[in-house]
């Protein structure tokens, strides 16, 4: 079986074509939805571990700090012992809470971030489905979390809890159209939804440096209501702990409050591998016009590290937003949304279009 680091294509086709010839296309088609949700899942658990380890040192790094470093070679295993405290903890039953969707409200929004990472490119034929709506998929499952958000802070019958879910619903519904107008900003230059098809559009130069001003004005856009979206700070007024103690899930205990805590840093990790695909070219590698001895280098980078590169980049620039800048008033988080972005976002989609149709991009 042929295999590339640089194209996993012919050995997705390979284990395809394998498994149909011994089997029935039912099972065939089973195992491989078993294998694929496997690698997620076990994809899932690795990046929230490393993220919340990430997240500990660069908070240290910037607070002149230590961080994480008794538990294991430089605190590496401080997440993991974390991890094993979370799962062993007492599920704590609530008196008066609505049992139902008291219980659902997790899975809801863990669920949500399952099925946006299904449709990231990750490596070139490395993606669980290629929609040729890709886009507005992902905005689509991705916007369900705020229904779990609402129902934990309702059923939960606290009014710390309920008072954090109406934050939560009100600051996610009004970003998501600043994250919205800034991917559609850029389907207009690539021409299309689809992951894969923007990825290829991005081989000669990647969308950020190809887009002129509307570009770099749409990735910027993008980022500060990514963070928004993502209730990280400065924008985490649905969590303030000041405040709130915990926001809409101070109730949860156990599993039920790891769902939400490894839910917040996944959804932080797509929003930023949308960011590196769309922006940044995905798992291309960087190249340069007239240098081909610079590109010719860069292709022997595996795209997958080119991937992870990138959207780790991200990450740490949201990292950076939520340790450096203090918290927002709910009043000044949207009026910053629909007093400034939402206005410079529809501005920016007109003069966009404006450079497609007249071809004044590179």
């Amino acid at each position: 079986m042929e295999f590339s680091i640089y194209d996993f294509t012919s050995f997705t086709k390979s284990l395809d074509k394998l498994l149909n010839e011994n089997m029935s296309s039912f099972w065939a088609t089973s195992i491989e939805m078993l294998l694929i949700g496997v690698g997620i899942l076990a994809f899932y658990a690795l990046v929230g571990l490393f993220l919340v380890y990430a997240e500990r040192k660069v908070c240290a790094f910037i607070q002149n700090r230590v961080g994480p470093n008794r538990v294991g070679p430089y605190g590496i295993i401080q997440t993991i012992a974390d991890l094993f405290k979370l799962l062993m903890k007492e599920l704590i039953p609530i008196k008066n809470a609505d049992k139902l969707l008291f219980n659902i409200a997790p899975f809801i929004v863990i669920i949500a971030s399952f099925l946006a990472i299904a449709a990231i490119p990750f490596a070139k034929g490395l993606h669980a489905i290629d929609f040729n709506i890709g886009i507005f998929y992902v905005i689509a499952v991705s916007s369900m979390g705020v229904i779990g958000v609402l129902l934990a802070g309702w059923s939960s019958n606290n009014k710390y809890s309920l008072i954090g879910a109406m934050r939560s619903g009100a600051q996610i519904v009004s970003y998501e159209l600043s994250v919205g107008l800034s991917l559609i900003t850029m389907v207009i230059f690539a021409g299309s939804m689809q992951f894969s098809v923007i990825v290829e559009a991005q081989r000669d130069g990647w969308f950020l440096f190809r887009g002129h001003i509307p570009a770099i004005i749409a990735f910027v856009v993008y980022l500060i209501a990514c963070t928004a979206e993502t209730n990280r700070g400065p924008f985490d007024l649905a969590e303030a702990e000041s405040e709130l103690t915990a926001g809409y899930h101070v109730e949860y205990s156990g599993i039920k409050f790891a769902f939400f805590f490894l839910a917040e840093y996944m959804n932080m990790f797509i929003v930023a591998s949308i960011a590196a695909t769309v922006f940044l070219g995905g798992w291309m590698p960087l190249h340069v016009g007239g240098f081909s001895g610079f590109n010719h280098v860069m292709d022997f980078i595996p795209p997958f590290f080119w991937y992870i590169g990138k959207t780790f980049f991200i990450i740490f620039i949201m990292m950076l937003f939520k340790w450096t800048f203090p918290r927002l008033r709910i009043d000044q988080l949207l009026t910053l949304e629909w007093k400034y972005l939402l206005p410079i976002n529809l501005v920016n989609v007109v003069l966009m279009a404006l450079i497609v149709l007249n071809g004044w991009h590179f």
